[in-house]
């Protein structure tokens, strides 16, 4: 007994007992990060395998970003694969959700910013609206939010309001010289109260010094004030207007005014609504001319594309702000020769 005693008072098994729980402590503190580790990896794992097969959860963006510490880029990125694949309501549900758990005020600003720019790529404007002025309320030199404000504005036709962020982003030094004179034509086609007759005496006052609005200016005299178009024709660069020439009825047509324009006398020539030259210099008419003097008919017409001079993206219709860069007033329209229309249809029969 006094042996044990003596052994158990020994200092060196008390060295061997602290060492042992240590070990223990040790050990079954590393077994239980170990299985932690495995379990989140295996949820982890499961997330990712729902989101290859998109199934992804609104609350499984949450759940990454808060339990896994998932950086709020990452998740931002794996969200934008839904605006990508073009399920804007999808992408927006992600973003409201993570809107609720979101602190960070920076990170906030973004995630506003994101879910109006959503709101407005899904068609959604007057809710991309509403979140844009909530971003201004709290940031207002947001210019971000201002630009795209601007083009909410233009689509829900309100171009008072429009004219207002204009001054907005005026006063922050933005170059908007562009956006200020189209919405200033803008204002004055939609005018409702204003005559064709005086609305078309003001447009021909900025005509003269900002060719840029040709177009805008030229639609609104086609459609009502034809004879003004035709008297003031000189000051249009024609060729920029080709598409809109193109398509003119014969009856809308001054061909007096024409013969005065070397460049609308060859194209209405390859139309075939004249025949008083054979050749031009311009590839597709002279081919169209050879086509129309041929001994059997052969159907061929023009089509036509519009590109992007700012982002280089080809468009099919002419808008005045390109639908991917959001640029005013920089499509150039291209011409190519295609098969008559007709003739398509018959042979989709």
């Amino acid at each position: 007994m006094d042996s044990f005693i003596i052994e158990y008072r020994d200092p060196l098994f008390g060295v061997i007992i602290f060492f042992t729980l240590i070990f223990t402590i040790s050990f079954l503190t590393y077994s239980f990060s170990v299985y932690k580790e495995r379990r989140a990896r295996k949820d982890y794992r499961e997330l990712l395998k729902r989101f290859e097969i998109g199934k992804l959860k609104e609350e499984d963006y949450v759940h990454l970003y808060k339990t896994y510490n998932l950086p709020f880029d990452s998740i931002i990125l794996l969200a934008s694969t839904f605006i990508h694949k073009g399920n804007y309501n999808k992408a927006i549900s992600v973003y409201l959700a993570l809107l609720e758990h979101v602190t960070d005020r920076v990170k906030k600003e973004e995630l506003l910013e994101l879910l109006g720019t959503t709101y407005f790529k899904g068609g959604f404007m007057q809710r991309a609206k509403e979140i844009f002025l909530k971003i201004l309320k709290f940031s207002p030199r947001n210019t971000y939010a201002l630009k795209y404000l601007l083009v909410v504005n233009e689509k829900l036709n309100d171009y008072k309001s429009a004219k207002d962020v204009i001054d907005c982003l005026d006063e922050l030094g933005e170059k908007i010289s562009k956006d200020k004179l189209f919405i200033e034509t803008l204002i004055i086609i939609n005018d409702p109260i204003t005559s064709f007759e005086k609305k078309s005496n003001e447009l021909l006052d900025i005509l003269k010094n900002n060719p840029d609005v040709q177009r805008l200016i030229a639609k609104f005299y086609l459609t009502y004030n034809k004879e003004f178009f035709w008297e003031n024709i000189k000051l249009f660069n024609t060729s920029k207007l080709i598409d809109l020439m193109w398509y003119l009825n014969f009856e809308d047509i001054d061909f007096e005014k024409v013969s005065e324009d070397s460049f609308l006398t060859e194209l209405f020539n390859a139309k075939g609504y004249l025949n008083n030259i054979d050749h031009s210099d311009d590839f597709v008419f002279d081919i169209l001319l050879a086509l129309n003097n041929h001994e059997h008919k052969i159907p061929a017409t023009i089509d036509f594309e519009f590109i992007c001079s700012s982002c280089k993206h080809i468009h099919p219709m002419f808008e005045a702000r390109c639908p991917n860069c959001q640029s005013i007033l920089t499509f150039d329209v291209k011409h190519h020769l295609t098969k008559d229309l007709v003739e398509r249809n018959q042979s989709l029969q």
